[in-house]
């Protein structure tokens, strides 16, 4: 009996998994079926976006209205000004928020919502062009708008071909090309998609600069060539990063002499009390720039498997602070 259920649950396990692999099947069909049908209609859909002084509402109902959500954030943190409008409360006043410089962006598979018809004619007496995202060409909202952009699918993922599956992923996809291609031709660049994510960690890293988080002044542990080891060892035991930076005249960088250096050294040497630093640091280090990304110092250290540091340098090779992975920590960056 025991062998008998365990079969089952073998069956059911393999059924769910082929189902479940079928789904990203038709859905990713769905998707790549769109390309061949971008074109005019699409262009004259960017234009209208991309021409407006005013904002792109975004609505649809159920479903719809759920795509219409992330469709307009998309919009909206990508530099096109855009929100959500709910189509059942657009008819008890929401109506007033859009204006005749706004762009209206309608979306509903079947073409016939009832709460979009119904305040169609409205929106356009407004004087607000309309983008009709439908899955069929001859419904009431396709022929009424003034561009129609065709997201059909061949069916729906859900077995019953009932359930919005393929649909809604076809029209997501088909709002995130309209908002990558509304970036790409406003110019919107990662200096200006961080101002539009200050929080979390997408907006620290690409807002916080090295010079915001790096070791400087009394906190920087420095030393000229000529400095014996046991006097470098202590700077480096007081400062806690594990290194010290070697320098000359005018702070110009030499080296380094890390942990690392030090164990190097005490291999080859039976008696360090007369070394000088200079003579087993590691010259020419790897440095970045205080105007870098902090990322971009934690893909350095990743890359060339510098350590948990790395020393921060003017363009003409002047020491001007250390950062540590654990400053990138600190600042939420990794």
């Amino acid at each position: 009996m025991t062998d008998l259920l365990q079969a089952h649950a073998v069956a059911d396990a393999e059924r769910s998994l082929e189902l479940a692999r079928g789904v990203l099947d038709i859905e990713a069909d769905a998707v790549r079926a769109l390309k061949g049908r971008l074109g005019e209609a699409f262009l004259r859909a960017l234009r209208l976006m991309l021409d407006t002084r005013g904002r792109v509402v975004v609505t649809g109902m159920g479903k719809s209205g759920h795509v219409a959500r992330k469709i307009a954030s998309t919009l909206a943190s990508t530099g096109t000004p855009a929100f959500f409008m709910h189509p059942g409360e657009a008819s008890h006043g929401d109506l007033g928020m859009i204006t005749a410089q706004d762009v209206v962006v309608a979306i509903s598979y079947s073409g016939e919502s009832d709460e979009i018809l119904k305040v169609l004619p409205l929106i356009k007496r407004r004087g607000a062009p309309v983008i009709a995202i439908t899955g069929r060409a001859r419904s009431t909202l396709a022929v009424e708008a003034d561009v129609h952009l065709d997201a059909a699918v061949e069916k729906e993922a859900c077995p019953l071909n009932l359930a919005p599956t393929a649909s809604t992923t076809a029209t997501l996809a088909l709002g995130d090309a309209l908002a990558i291609a509304l970036l790409d031709a406003r110019g919107f660049g990662s200096d200006d998609f961080a101002l539009h994510h200050p929080g979390g960690t997408l907006g620290r890293k690409l807002l916080v600069h090295v010079r915001d988080i790096m070791r400087k002044g009394e906190q920087l542990p420095r030393n000229s060539p000529d400095t014996l080891l046991p006097e470098a060892i202590m700077e480096m035991s007081r400062k806690g990063i594990g290194m010290t930076a070697i320098v000359g005249p005018d702070d110009r960088l030499l080296g380094i002499f890390t942990d690392g250096d030090l164990r190097r050294t005490l291999e080859k040497h039976d008696m360090i009390r007369n070394v000088r630093v200079g003579d087993v640091m590691t010259a020419n280090p790897r440095t970045i720039a205080p105007e870098k990304l902090a990322a971009e110092a934690a893909q350095v250290m990743q890359s060339f498997r510098i350590g948990g540091r790395i020393v921060v340098a003017s363009p003409e090779g002047r020491l001007l602070g250390v950062v540590t992975f654990n400053d990138l920590l600190a600042a939420g960056v990794v």
